[in-house]
C-alpha cells in the first residue's frame, strides 16, 4: 500500500459509531478533519444516538442502523457509500457481561467481523485503481487479547510490557473473541491480500462512557452516595488513556499507517484499581462536596468497599507504545490527572446523558 495523504478527504466508514470509543471518533473526524463518516451501529444497551448529537446535522456525516452479523446490508452499505476506508468499532466490550452470556460475544464479535471482512473484500476486490490501492480495514482491538503481565507485588526489578510482538493468551470470553478477531483480520490479508491494520489499546475513560464501566461507575455512584465497589483489594493494574487522544491516534494509523502492521495505543499511564477509586473520590471532594448533595458523609473514600474478585480477573496490563510515537509521531496529550479532570467535571455538568440511561429513555 502507497503512503497515504492525510489531507485527502476520505470517506471513512466506522462501524460500532455509537458507542464510547467509536462516538469520540465520529465527533474527532466531523469536528477537526476534512473527512465524512458513515457510521453504522446495532444501537444495542451501549449504542446511544446522544452521543453523536452533535454532529447529526452536519454534511459529512451519514447514519446507517446496521448490524454487522447482516450480510445484505453490509453489502448495501458498501455499494451505497462506497467508502475509502473501514474503522471496524463495533463489539460487544464487557468482560463481566462476557462471562455471564458468552454467546453474543461470540456472535459479535467473531461472526461479525468475519462478515464485515468477507464484504469489505468483495467489495475492495471490485475497485479500481488509486481508490483500490488507497483502501484498508482498520480493525480496533484491544490490549487484553495478550492476557496479564508480572504485578509489582510478585516480581523484583523492571516490569515488562505488551508490545506488538506479544503472545496471544486471553483469558475472559471477551479478550479470547477479540483475539479470534485480530486473527481473522490478519488471515484475511494473508490470504486474499485484503490491505489492514490492527491497533490495540488500553483501557479508554473519558466523557460519554457507559455507566457500567469502572470510572463513571465510581463517579455516579459516589455523588449518590452509593457504595463504591472494588474488586478483591483492588490492585489489579491497568493502562489509562483518555478516549479523545486515542480518537486522535486512530486516525493517524487509518491516514498514515503501513499496511499490515500492528500499532499499540497506551496512555503511559499505570494506575492500580484502587489508586483511580481514590482520585476520584478526591478530585470530587473538591468539584462537588458530599454536602452538595445532601449526602449523609464527609467523604467519598468512605464509600469503597471491597467485594469478591470475578473469575479470571487479570493483574496487569501495560503497553508499550513506543512504536506509534516513533513511526506516526503520536503521543497523549492528556495525563491522567488531567484527563480524569476533565471527564469528572463533564459527569457532573451532564446529568441530563446519563439519566437517560439510567431511565431507559436513551433507546427510544
Amino acid at each position: 500500500m502507497k503512503q497515504k495523504n492525510q489531507n485527502l478527504p476520505l470517506k471513512i466508514l466506522i462501524t460500532g459509531g455509537a458507542g464510547f470509543i467509536g462516538s469520540a471518533l465520529v465527533r474527532h473526524i466531523i469536528n477537526d478533519t476534512n473527512h465524512s463518516v458513515v457510521n453504522i451501529d446495532k444501537l444495542t444497551y451501549a449504542g446511544n444516538l446522544f452521543s453523536i448529537q452533535s454532529v447529526e446535522g452536519n454534511p459529512n456525516y451519514s447514519f446507517e442502523r446496521v448490524d454487522i452479523c447482516d450480510t445484505s446490508e453490509i453489502k448495501r452499505v458498501f455499494n451505497e457509500h462506497q467508502p475509502n476506508v473501514v474503522m471496524h468499532l463495533a463489539a460487544e466490550s464487557h468482560v463481566d457481561r462476557s462471562i455471564d452470556s458468552p454467546g453474543e460475544f461470540m456472535k459479535t464479535n467473531i461472526t461479525g467481523t468475519y462478515n464485515l471482512l468477507e464484504q469489505a473484500r468483495l467489495y475492495w476486490s471490485n475497485l479500481k485503481g488509486q481508490k483500490k490501492e488507497s483502501f484498508c480495514f482498520h480493525h480496533i482491538s484491544t490490549d487484553e487479547v495478550y492476557g496479564d503481565l508480572p504485578h509489582p507485588d510478585n516480581q523484583l526489578g523492571e516490569l515488562p510490557l505488551f508490545t506488538e510482538t506479544t503472545p496471544y493468551a486471553p483469558s475472559s470470553p471477551y479478550s479470547a473473541s477479540k483475539a479470534s478477531s485480530d486473527h481473522l483480520v490478519r488471515a484475511w490479508r494473508r490470504t486474499y491480500g485484503l490491505p489492514t491494520l490492527i491497533t490495540n489499546c488500553s483501557n479508554n475513560y473519558g466523557p460519554f462512557q457507559f455507566p457500567e464501566k469502572l470510572i463513571p461507575l465510581m463517579i455516579l455512584n459516589a455523588i449518590k452516595g452509593m457504595p463504591l465497589p472494588i474488586y478483591a483489594r483492588g490492585n489489579q493494574i491497568r493502562d489509562w488513556l483518555y478516549v479523545d487522544d486515542h480518537a486522535r491516534a486512530l486516525v493517524l494509523v487509518a491516514t498514515k499507517g503501513k499496511d499490515g502492521e500492528t500499532y499499540n495505543i497506551g496512555g503511559l499511564n499505570e494506575k492500580q484499581n484502587i489508586e483511580v477509586v481514590k482520585t476520584i473520590c478526591k478530585i470530587l471532594q473538591q468539584l462537588a462536596p458530599p454536602v452538595n448533595f445532601s449526602l449523609d458523609i464527609s467523604n467519598y473514600e468512605s464509600l469503597i468497599t471491597f467485594v469478591n474478585d470475578r473469575p479470571g480477573h487479570d493483574m496487569r496490563y501495560a503497553i508499550d507504545s513506543s512504536k506509534i510515537q516513533k513511526e506516526l509521531g503520536w503521543m497523549p496529550l492528556e495525563t491522567f490527572e488531567s484527563g480524569l479532570y476533565k471527564t469528572i467535571q463533564w459527569y457532573l455538568n451532564n446529568e441530563s446523558w446519563y439519566k437517560k440511561i439510567k431511565d431507559g429513555t436513551y433507546r427510544q
